[in-house]
């Protein structure tokens, strides 16, 4: 196929994306946003994570959107997404496996105590501690429980924690307590230690973590979030922190990022930050999905991992 007849991608992403894309049996050029020229006439595939709004709406040829992420909130938020318009969420094992590991380490540092054992060492002490409740009485609590949730809840139940999980509908994963539905969430609740936020972000889960949550999660409670920032409400989970209803949280992901330097979240004793890494899209694995993707579009086929734009995920 000649380049010249070959379909344009848009690329909304990073400079560090591009050429990735360009080989001669490549059905696409790509064009990247922003510095490369280009008539809207001539998109027909767009990648990225938030673009700016209002643009997709302005390519009238467009043929699909593919997200860089597995979320795909950074697109439905904008009023003016072009809807008909099939959107593709990034789904990979690799992906998956690498959030996995960031909440199973967070669980096991929570759970071992691992951050008053490194404060002692800063102080030099010799401080021994016991755990503060046994592996069997520890209970872990999903909300959410796609692969990634899937993925890891197989290790903490092999490990021997209790495992809940809440979702919209009822799932079946061995060892796994399910609670689903609105009028489940507080009796969910009420038996999570540990909560791992993995929700997709929807209109339905935007600021579930908030003060009614906290206060509904035994004394003690700690959270962790890898999800969206804005499932989080921080004024309140700062106030459950300060009042003692909950000994900590870990979080990922937050409303701003980068996280303003003036968050009191940077600051706070019982909070850990880290800088949206849970898990990080590779370019390359990214981009062999899309021509995946862009070649069944191309041969009149369906692709997987089309988001329902209604449900949102």
């Amino acid at each position: 196929m000649d380049m010249a007849t070959k379909a344009k991608l848009l690329m909304i992403v990073p400079d560090k994306w591009v050429g990735l894309a360009v080989t001669p049996d490549t059905p696409v050029e790509t064009v990247l946003h922003g510095k490369d020229a280009y008539r809207p006439e001539e998109i027909v595939y767009a990648l990225g994570f938030r673009p700016p709004p209002g643009l997709l709406r302005t390519l009238p040829n467009l043929k699909a959107v593919f997200s860089l992420g597995a979320g795909v909130d950074g697109f439905l938020s904008d009023p003016l997404y072009p809807r008909q318009v099939p959107l593709l969420r990034f789904a990979d094992r690799s992906l998956a496996a690498e959030m996995a590991q960031y909440v199973l380490l967070q669980v096991l540092m929570v759970h071992r105590r691992q951050r008053f054992f490194d404060e002692a060492q800063r102080r030099g002490e010799w401080r021994q501690a016991m755990l503060p409740r046994r592996t069997e009485e520890t209970r872990i609590g999903f909300l959410g429980m796609g692969e990634t949730g899937a993925f890891a809840a197989r290790f903490l139940v092999e490990l021997g924690f209790p495992v809940s999980s809440w979702t919209r509908t009822r799932k079946t994963l061995s060892g796994v307590t399910s609670f689903a539905g609105d009028g489940a969430l507080h009796a969910f609740l009420g038996r999570t230690d540990i909560l791992v936020c993995l929700l997709s972000l929807t209109r339905r889960t935007a600021g579930i973590l908030n003060a009614e949550a906290f206060a509904a999660m035994p004394k003690g409670g700690f959270v962790i979030n890898v999800a969206r920032g804005a499932h989080l409400k921080e004024a309140d989970l700062i106030a459950a922190l300060d009042a003692g209803q909950l000994s900590g949280a870990v979080l990922d992901v937050f409303e701003t990022e980068p996280l303003p330097p003036e968050s009191p979240l940077w600051r706070h004793p019982k909070v850990t930050v880290t800088p949206h890494v849970a898990a990080i899209s590779q370019p390359g694995i990214v981009m062999a999905h899309v021509l995946d993707g862009i070649a069944k579009f191309e041969r009149g086929e369906r692709p997987d991992h089309i988001v329902d734009v209604e449900k949102a995920y």
